[in-house]
């Protein structure tokens, strides 16, 4: 039982000295991005409160003119996706994917812009950077995917290790038996009562980093992968006449549900060679930015596919939980407090696994070294 013991031990020893620094910055900065939003609005209130009050009713500027002012800036090979004011005082958001990467910040009652960032600038943007992809893109995604992955194993084996005799004495901490022992005790019962809150958490983000595992779950469901529509072919006398404006095709998109449904965000593809996608916020969806997407093709107007959140296929349809369950919005401020915890404490047992490894590292070598002599 000992020598197996040692193997478990050697197992979580060695994966979390060579995964653990990933996850200790992984927990830090994802307890960081609880509060980082709110602190962001309250340090720049030019990006993101709206100079004008629109009034109840009130019409604000329009989407098209918003969208021609873009397209003359940027060009048509831009990728533009708008964040329609949510509340009262927000401002209109526009995020460009082209030669410039960044989001526009403007006045939704005149268009103004107020202020403008590039997708690095800012703390905010750097720090979300780092936290989901390691500033590596795709291949960041993945070292987090399978970093979760290690992480659950660092679970699985530290239980192993924890497990007590007597179960009074395994949720014992000494703290007046030195600082070593104190911190291993504080380490062991740590990671066995939240061990579980923070798989949650790094298995939710490695769902939503990583886009295979969602193909992977609809794949092992049996079911159909829900895709995008693509433009049909049409005939040119089909889109002869003038097209219809964004606003419209808002109202279109709007219309397609009886229950009310506002825009979480418009995706305006380059060159208008794929559908324009209206994310919808159905009063039933958990995600706080909506799953359901309309789709509509912007030479003719034509309603191409209306694809709610909860008919999508599985591995996508479990977007609409993870991420607010990752960011804790699903549960308010309680969850979005036991998410911040978590981290911290993902990034605590971290530290205090290397700092104890190589304390007895050190205190072996010193021994030896006494013995030799």
């Amino acid at each position: 039982m000992k020598g197996l013991r040692g193997v478990w031990l050697r197992v979580h020893r060695w994966l979390a000295l060579s995964a653990g620094w990933i996850l200790i910055f992984s927990g830090l900065s994802g307890a960081a991005l609880v509060v980082t939003p709110a602190l962001d609005r309250w340090a720049n209130p030019q990006l993101f409160q709206a100079r004008s009050d629109l009034a109840p009713g009130q019409a604000g500027v329009t989407l098209e003119s918003v969208l021609r002012s873009a397209r003359q800036e940027f060009g048509d090979g831009a990728n533009l996706v708008f964040r329609p004011a949510r509340a009262p005082g927000e401002t209109l958001e526009v995020r460009v994917r082209g030669g410039w990467r960044g989001t526009l910040y403007l006045d939704p009652a005149t268009g103004a812009e107020q202020g403008r960032r590039g997708e690095t600038e800012g703390a905010a943007n750097v720090l979300f950077k780092l936290h989901s992809a390691l500033y590596l893109d795709s291949t960041g995604k993945a070292i987090l995917a399978w970093v979760a992955l290690a992480y659950l194993f660092l679970l699985i084996t530290g239980l192993i290790l924890w497990w007590p005799r007597h179960w009074a004495k395994g949720w014992n901490i000494a703290l007046d038996r030195g600082l070593l022992r104190s911190l291993f005790d504080l380490h062991r019962v740590g990671g066995a009562t939240l061990g579980l809150l923070i798989a949650v958490s790094v298995a939710t983000g490695a769902y939503m980093a990583w886009r295979p595992l969602g193909a992977a779950v609809t794949w092992l469901s049996g079911a159909a992968p829900v895709k995008a529509p693509k433009l049909p072919a049409v005939a040119a006398s089909a889109v002869a006449g003038q097209p219809l404006t964004l606003d419209q095709l808002a109202e279109k998109a709007v219309s397609q549900f009886q229950e009310p449904a506002p825009i979480g965000y418009i995706v305006v593809p380059p060159h208008a060679g794929a559908p324009t996608r209206f994310r919808m916020m159905l009063g039933d969806d958990p995600h706080p930015n909506g799953m359901t997407s309309v789709w509509i093709d912007p030479r003719t107007a034509d309603v191409l596919a209306v694809q709610r959140w909860n008919t999508l296929d599985p591995g996508a349809r479990a977007t609409a939980v993870v991420y607010p369950l990752h960011t804790g919005e699903l549960g308010g401020v309680a969850l979005e407090t036991a998410v911040a915890v978590g981290g911290l404490t993902l990034g605590g047992l971290g530290i205090s696994g290397v700092w104890l490894w190589w304390r007895r590292r050190a205190v072996k070598v010193a021994t030896a070294k006494a013995r030799s002599r």
